[in-house]
């Protein structure tokens, strides 16, 4: 096969990923193909990245590694569509929240799958990505899909069983902290700093304490605690964060998703 990466879909995700992988150099241009349903999306996809873009999925299909970055919903239409295709993918990963590995590996029998967790922040090469293998899956398959998932972040890889809670946890995680920086610089303005300072202050604190905490290896409680001296600022600051539930909202809202996921799993 020519075509070693074929993705169905051409969202957000997926040009994230191809983008890396190009940048990285762990796939040529010419070794890609994507299928698109969206003409504009697909004059874009080709005029910037100089990629193979097609309307028909089967085009993608042929390939070593076929990765389905399509909505749920659409997962039943485009197997239909595949199922006469002769030449069929070596290696089948799903990025599609909330569809377990028996029913993707019903969908394409006695192929190897992944089920695959990615992050918004792969956009940037910063993101996280779990993987779960399915049945036929061999140490190689494995290999490959970490070199795909390594070009825009970390990888992990878990139980299928866990995935829900990756769902709940960093997939749905960047939003929960990008509410935390939007209310660091509210306070801030509600401080009286100016509101492009706030957010300016309320973001480097963030990805500051991130860097600092992975670098380090300090426990978050234990950097935590470095900050807050006997009768300061900080320690006052904390103890209103738990007088309001700060920390029990959070692991709420990890739950609430995980659940959530699980519900769109059954649907």
């Amino acid at each position: 096969m020519s075509v070693k990466l074929g993705i169905i879909g051409g969202g957000v995700m997926a040009e994230a990923i191809l983008s890396r992988l190009i940048t990285a150099k762990v796939y040529s241009t010419y070794e890609i193909s994507v299928s698109e349903p969206l003409s504009q999306r697909r004059d874009f996809l080709q005029q910037k990245y100089r990629i193979r873009v097609a309307f028909d999925n089967k085009a993608a299909a042929a390939s070593e590694v076929l990765l389905l970055a399509i909505k749920p919903q659409a997962l039943e239409a485009v197997v239909s569509e595949l199922g006469a295709l002769q030449e069929k993918p070596s290696l089948v990963i799903s990025i599609l929240a909330g569809v377990p590995l028996s029913r993707l590996e019903s969908a394409f029998p006695d192929k190897p799958v992944i089920r695959a967790m990615p992050n918004t922040p792969a956009t940037v090469g910063a993101g996280i990505t779990a993987i779960a293998p399915g049945k036929k899956v061999e140490n190689h398959h494995l290999s490959l899909a970490r070199s795909i998932f390594e070009a825009v972040g970390q990888v992990v890889e878990v139980s299928e069983s866990l995935m829900d809670a990756v769902t709940g946890l960093s997939g749905s995680g960047p939003a929960y902290v990008a509410i935390a920086i939007e209310a660091l610089a509210d306070g801030g303005v509600a401080a009286g700093l100016p509101r492009a300072v706030a957010f300016q202050l309320a973001l480097q604190t963030v990805l500051g304490t991130a860097t600092l905490i992975q670098e380090s290896q300090l426990h978050p409680a234990e950097l935590k605690d470095r900050v807050t001296s006997p009768g300061g600022t900080t320690i006052a600051g904390v103890a209103q964060l738990e007088r309001a539930g700060f920390r029990s909202a959070l692991i709420e809202a990890v739950q609430a998703a995980t659940r959530r996921s699980q519900e769109l799993g059954r649907s």
